[in-house]
């Protein structure tokens, strides 16, 4: 059922986003982000954007929750002292990760320390083996010198991770309930509950970053809780998680790993409406923000999906260089290249972007709050894509001589400040542009012919410009594009996804009760979804990994509905692996490796729009003027209001259109016009 009056709330590395949908009208409202404690600023912004709504706290009927303290805390290192223990002579086992180098080059290559220290890395004996029968029973009077270690070092959370204890974790379940009798504040994390998944270092690396989060996200949690009602609100609080999908604040508090990329999520749930409205059966998603950029190919108005996600790379684009997590995440490249990325001059006297950024705190130069460097922002205000009046809904007001001054200071290769600005915006465009082709390519697909849905406060800016990059001659603003996030919050489904480990020859599956494994996972998913959601139909969404017999990896199979037999799945298996890799290898054993079960409420797609009636060119409301990415021509640029523009119009570059969140750049060569849901197209090829 659809709650009429719902309050969507996204927390990222800069802006705090805010979107009231009301039963007649939305509101929407952009805050900077409080790090120092990030619910002050959801807080203030529920209270500021109740209070211009007219309504209580109480008449919230929901409220969702997406944020990135949990990614900032892995990227930080700012998580609780953690622990883990695992079996006798695999302690290292975090520490050798892959056993290869990711940048094989690179003579001065470092990886990532892992989270916990190696003299926090306890054993104890047991062995449990891969059938899951035991090998050597839990020498449970050896978790007495465990206990005593964890209370002398302060430990706040443990995570446990057991040889083979995703096929049977029994070991895991006792050693938990012998450390919580004695430990009864420490936090614990265990590896068959967290990612109940084969490879043991991914597996423990997940349940590791699970605990190593999870006290500072269950005291978020709360003091989130606790600020709504003091507000008066008594609305369920439900969580964005990196799936797509939305949970309770139960689930969140035991697998706070799974919200690493709530907010982004989102963005991609936005782009999907998008996408099903316009029919744009192949699309990418492409939102950047005031500290990051998400790329996300959308195909048959479907996101790619992915089981593996890294936190926290130490090399731009380089596998292996970050922090692996297994958890059912929308498959997207993220950039560190947002507003805030700060622009320097490297060694080689080249201009570079990112990944570091200015943030919220002291921010751009141009923000007047105490930044130094120059930043992407900076560039935009420089090169008159920014209104320093009308920044943030006028909430901000810029100082674009600070934005040349810094300019001017950080790129120091004698260049003007407006060249100076105009390399800073052309290197952030092409570092998307490249990671937005190498995922294509990883996909086995590529960029040109798609539509680009851009939202973000930063995406409308550059939109232009990466499309030109890529190969794309149409482009679609939605509506409220800064915020669009959080618009993403409101159309995502209660949802969960289990997961199991069985590997199975496709010549013994119908020896193996698939249909009983797939049950089991069904009652443990529905357990989470009816959480949030007491009644109602609910859409399960089957998947199978499967490899040809000898490879190191498996590719996501479909499982067709109903249908388990041999036949099925192969002829599956031979169409997903021909869609990667443009052929099947005949004759080759197939198996399956790891079942998926997502349980969900439906949420139908949406209709197609049709195409609104010509309302002639749109009047502008000003002019400005405009340096053009391609070329560095100062040009005249009609201004124009968006909340002004009625479905059917239209209007050519160059021009900027403007709203509270954002401004959407419009170069000579392309047209714009406004769609049936007021999102702005802009169609043409741009030099």
């Amino acid at each position: 059922m659809l709650r009429p009056t719902r309050l969507a709330v996204d927390i990222g590395g800069t802006f705090t986003d805010l979107v009231l949908s009301l039963p007649d009208r939305t509101l929407s409202k952009k805050l900077l982000t409080t790090h120092d404690r990030p619910d002050k600023a959801v807080i203030e912004g529920t209270r500021a954007i109740l209070a211009e709504a007219g309504i209580s706290a109480a008449q919230l009927d929901l409220v969702i929750h997406g944020t990135t303290l949990a990614t900032n805390a892995l990227i930080e290192r700012k998580g609780a002292r953690t622990a883990l223990l695992t079996t006798k002579g695999f302690r290292d086992s975090l520490e050798m990760a892959y056993e290869h180098r990711f940048e094989q080059y690179d003579l001065y290559m470092e990886r990532p320390a892992p989270l916990v220290s190696r003299d926090l890395r306890l054993e104890v004996a047991e062995r449990m083996a891969a059938d899951g029968s035991v090998l050597l029973p839990l020498d449970e009077a050896g978790l007495q010198p465990v206990i005593d270690t964890l209370r002398a070092e302060k430990i706040e959370a443990l995570a446990i991770s057991f040889l083979h204890s995703y096929i049977a974790p029994a070991h895991e379940e006792r050693a938990r309930a012998i450390l919580a009798a004695a430990l009864p504040d420490l936090a614990i994390a265990m590896s068959h509950e967290v990612c109940r998944e084969i490879r043991e270092y991914e597996r423990t690396s997940t349940t590791v970053a699970n605990a190593y989060v999870l006290p500072l996200m269950s005291k978020y949690l709360e003091d989130m809780r606790a600020g709504l009602a003091d507000l008066g609100a008594t609305c369920p609080l439900l969580l964005m998680m990196s799936s797509g999908g939305i949970c309770t604040i139960e689930t969140a508090r035991r697998f706070p790993v799974r919200l690493v990329e709530s907010g982004p999520a989102g963005g991609v749930i936005l782009a999907r409406r998008v996408a099903s409205r316009g029919g744009y059966d192949r699309a990418l998603s492409f939102d950047m923000g005031g500290t990051t950029a998400k790329i996300t190919l959308i195909d048959d108005y479907t996101p790619q999906q992915s089981r593996h996600f890294e936190v926290a790379r130490a090399y731009r684009f380089a596998k292996g260089s970050g922090i692996p997590v297994r958890i059912p995440v929308i498959d997207m490249v993220e950039i560190g290249a947002g507003g805030g990325s700060i622009a320097r001059v490297d060694s080689l006297r080249r201009i570079v972007v990112g990944p570091d950024s200015a943030g919220s705190e002291p921010g751009p130069a141009c923000y007047g709050r105490g930044g130094e460097n120059a930043t992407v922002t900076d560039a935009d205000v420089a090169l008159g894509r920014i209104d320093p009046i009308g920044f943030a809904g006028g909430s901000i007001i810029l100082d674009p001589a600070k934005a040349t001054a810094a300019i001017g200071k950080s790129i120091d290769l004698g260049l003007n400040e407006q060249e100076a600005a105009r390399g800073i915006s052309e290197i952030v465009d092409e570092t998307m542009a490249s990671a937005a082709r190498v995922h294509a390519v990883e996909n086995g697909k590529d960029t040109s012919g798609r539509t680009l849905i851009a939202f973000g406060g930063a995406a409308p800016l550059h939109a232009a410009r990466l499309a030109a990059k890529l190969g794309i001659s149409r482009i679609v603003i939605p509506p409220d594009a800064g915020v669009g996030s959080a618009h993403g919050f409101l159309d995502a489904p209660i949802a969960y996804e289990v997961v199991r480990t069985l590997l199975v020859r496709l010549t013994d599956l119908e020896k193996t009760p698939i249909d009983a494994i797939f049950a089991d996972m069904r009652t443990e998913a529905e357990a989470v979804v009816r959480l949030g959601a007491p009644t109602g139909e609910l859409l399960e969404t089957r998947t199978a990994y499967m490899r040809y017999r000898g490879q190191g990896h498996e590719i996501a199979v479909p499982f067709p509905t109903g249908k388990s037999d041999p036949a099925t799945l192969r002829a599956a298996f031979d169409s997903a692996y021909a869609a990667l890799f443009g052929r099947v290898i005949p004759r080759l054993e197939i198996e399956a490796v790891t079942w998926t079960l997502a349980l969900s409420l439906p949420i139908p797609r949406p209709e197609a729009s049709i195409r609104p009636p010509d309302a002639g060119p749109a009047e502008p409301t000003g002019e400005r003027i405009l340096v053009e990415a391609a070329t560095g021509e100062r040009v005249a640029a009609k201004v124009y209001t968006r909340a002004s523009l009625p479905p059917g119009a239209t209007l050519s570059g160059p021009a900027a259109i403007v709203e509270e969140g954002t401004t959407t750049i419009v170069p000579t060569g392309l047209t714009a016009r406004v769609g049936a849901d007021r999102e702005i197209i802009l169609e043409g090829n741009a030099p």
